[in-house]
C-alpha cells in the first residue's frame, strides 16, 4: 500500500507535468470537440481540446514501468488492456474530430473492437490459475464458480461496464471525478482482502494495487484540467481506459459485483439511457427524463459543477461504507 501511496503522488504529478504539452499539441492539431446541438448548455465549449485521455494513459503507464516489480502477470494485464480500450477510444476520438461529428466509430465498429478485447480476458481468465472462474460474492467468503460460463459472464460484464463508464464522461470532471473514487476505493478493499492471501497471488494484488493508486493519482492530475470550466475533455479515450481498467481489475480480482456497489451511479446512468430509449419507442416519443443519460437530466435545472460534485460525494460516501463493511 505505502508503495501505492508513493505511486499515487508521482502519477499525480506526471499527469500535471504532461497535460500542458498534450493540451497544446491537441490544440495545435485542431482536436476540439463538436458539441451535441442538444445539449444547450454545452454549446460555449465547442473548441475546447479532446482526447485528453492521452494525460491519464502517459502518466499511468509511465507509474507503472518505474514501480514495476515481480509476480506482475496481473497488474501487467491490467495495464494492457486500459491501453488496449483507450487505442479504441483514441481511434473513435480520432474520427469525431477529423468528420466534425459526434458519431465517431460506428456502433458495430465498437461493438467488434469492445467483444474483441473482452474475449481475449474472459479466456485467459478461465484458463489462468491466478484467476480462475470462480466470483466473490462482496462482504461475505462466499463463492461460486461458473465454470466455462465464466467466459460470456466476462465478456457481458466487461461490454457493460466499459459502456457504463463512458456513458457517465458528460460533464466537466463528471467522469474522472466518479472514477479516480472508486479506483481509490476499489485499492483499499483489495488491500483489506489482501491480508488474508499468500504466496504468488498475494504479490500479484498488491501489483495490482500499486497501478490502481497510481492511475488514481493520474486521473487526479487530470483533473486540475478538466474540472470545470474545463481546459481539456477525456474524450473516448480516457473514458474507454478507465472503463476498461475498472472491468479488469474487478476482474482479475473475481470482485466483480463490486462495480455494482462502489459504481452504483455508473449503473443508474447506463439504466436511465436503457429506460429512456425503451419508453421513447414503446409510447411513441415519451420521455420519462428530461435528457439522458441521467447526469443531463439534473443539469437541466442545476450547474453542471453542482451535479459533478454531488456524483462525486455520493460515490465517496458509498465507497467509505463499504471499506467499513469490509474492516
Amino acid at each position: 500500500m505505502e508503495l501505492g501511496l508513493i505511486n499515487l503522488v508521482v502519477s499525480f504529478f506526471l499527469a500535471i507535468a504532461v497535460a500542458p504539452l498534450i493540451i497544446r499539441w491537441l490544440k495545435k492539431l485542431k482536436f476540439g470537440q463538436e458539441i451535441l446541438v442538444y445539449v444547450e448548455q454545452h454549446k460555449s465549449k465547442s473548441g475546447t481540446p479532446t482526447m485528453g485521455g492521452v494525460i491519464i494513459l502517459i502518466a499511468s503507464v509511465i507509474g507503472y514501468l518505474i514501480f514495476y516489480r515481480e509476480n506482475n502477470i496481473l497488474a501487467t494485464i491490467s495495464i494492457l488492456t486500459m491501453l488496449s480500450f483507450g487505442i479504441l477510444g483514441f481511434l473513435d476520438d480520432f474520427i469525431k474530430i477529423k468528420l466534425k461529428h459526434n458519431e465517431g466509430l460506428k456502433p458495430y465498429q465498437k461493438v467488434i473492437g469492445q467483444l474483441g478485447i473482452s474475449i481475449i480476458i474472459a479466456v485467459y481468465i478461465y484458463m489462468s490459475d491466478l484467476v480462475g472462474s470462480e466470483v466473490v460474492v462482496p462482504f461475505t467468503n462466499y463463492t461460486f464458480n461458473l465454470g466455462w460460463g465464466i467466459v460470456p459472464f466476462v465478456v457481458f460484464f466487461f461490454v457493460a461496464v466499459v459502456n457504463s463508464v463512458n456513458l457517465i464522461d458528460g460533464l466537466d470532471g463528471l467522469c474522472g471525478g466518479v472514477s479516480s473514487v472508486f479506483i481509490f476505493v476499489f485499492a483499499i478493499i483489495l488491500s483489506l482482502l489482501s491480508s488474508s492471501l499468500t504466496g504468488v497471488y498475494f504479490e500479484e494484488v498488491n501489483n495490482i494495487i500499486i497501478v490502481l493508486l497510481g492511475i488514481a493519482g493520474s486521473v487526479l492530475g487530470f483533473l486540475c484540467y478538466n474540472g470545470y470550466p474545463a481546459k481539456v475533455f477525456m474524450g473516448d479515450t480516457g473514458s474507454l481506459a478507465l472503463g476498461g481498467l475498472i472491468a479488469t481489475t474487478t476482474a482479475l480480482t473475481r470482485q466483480y459485483f463490486l462495480v455494482c456497489v462502489i459504481g452504483v451511479l455508473y449503473v443508474l446512468t447506463a439504466l436511465s439511457v436503457i429506460i429512456q430509449v425503451v419508453v421513447f419507442k414503446i409510447t411513441k416519443g415519451k420521455r420519462v427524463f428530461k435528457m439522458s443519460p441521467l447526469h443531463h437530466h439534473f443539469e437541466v435545472t442545476s450547474h453542471e459543477a453542482k451535479v459533478t460534485l454531488i456524483y462525486v460525494m455520493i460515490t465517496l460516501i458509498i465507497g467509505v461504507l463499504t471499506i467499513v463493511a469490509y474492516l
